[in-house]
């Protein structure tokens, strides 16, 4: 596949999941160079030209979601610009569903023979609210018929949350690991991965990159307050 770098998600099946980094674009500082994302002040006619390059790589354009940090789960014949939704799946080969991230989790979902696939945003608001539990029963297949990956997120050493994060997590206490009074630092893969398979979804892995602690791969918002956004996306092959 040519075009700008990619994560592979090494999905098994006649799925294809990635993530890209931040290189490969156009932008300039700080957004440089690949930013997809066209809310945060680059210019719009650089986050065209690095979407276009991203599109030119792939089966399809992508769909791209306004992210809200909800629960909201669409399928892609529902979607049109602007739509607000935190999570898109498809059982049509070919189309690719995108969402965009600079520290919360990117998770994708496919069944293992193709039947669908899934992407959702879960930061921790979302994550608490229930994005990947909703993602899960929006999909066509039984839990245990689908894989897991979340792609490259901030890690629990560069995240220090305060009493209400981790209030909203009261099963999870495993996560969580005290740094000074009323902080913690939080492991949102490690919830995430408990809660899938909490509800049947036995495969579930981690790439292991934080964005925090590679500034010269990824955006991050923790990191640097004004970011770019990089790209996790799946498709069916077809």
């Amino acid at each position: 596949m040519s075009g700008p770098p990619f994560i592979d998600a090494a999905l098994a099946g006649p799925v294809r999941g990635v993530a890209t980094s931040r290189l490969g674009g156009v932008s300039e500082p700080p957004f440089d160079s690949l930013n997809l994302g066209d809310a945060g002040g680059d210019d719009p006619a650089a986050v065209a030209a690095n979407r276009g390059r991203l599109a030119a790589a792939l089966p399809a354009a992508p769909r791209w979601l306004r992210q809200v940090h909800g629960t909201g789960v669409i399928h892609l014949d529902q979607w049109r610009p602007g739509i607000e939704a935190d999570a898109a799946w498809t059982d049509r080969p070919g189309q690719v569903v995108a969402i965009l991230t600079a520290d919360c989790l990117p998770v994708l979902l496919a069944d293992r023979d193709g039947r669908c696939v899934a992407a959702a945003h879960a930061g921790w608001r979302g994550l608490a609210a229930g994005v990947l539990e909703a993602t899960v029963a929006a999909l066509p297949v039984p839990p245990g018929e689908l894989q897991a990956w979340i792609g490259p997120r901030i890690g629990a050493a560069a995240y220090e949350v305060d009493a209400p994060v981790r209030d909203a997590f009261p099963d999870d206490s495993h996560a969580f690991a005290p740094t000074r009074p009323g902080h913690w630092r939080a492991d949102l893969s490690a919830i995430a991965i408990r809660r899938l398979r909490a509800i049947g979804v036995a495969e579930a892995r981690d790439v292991g990159r934080c964005t925090a602690a590679e500034p010269e791969r990824f955006f991050s918002h923790r990191r640097d307050g004004r970011s770019g956004r990089q790209a996790t996306l799946a498709w069916i092959e077809g």
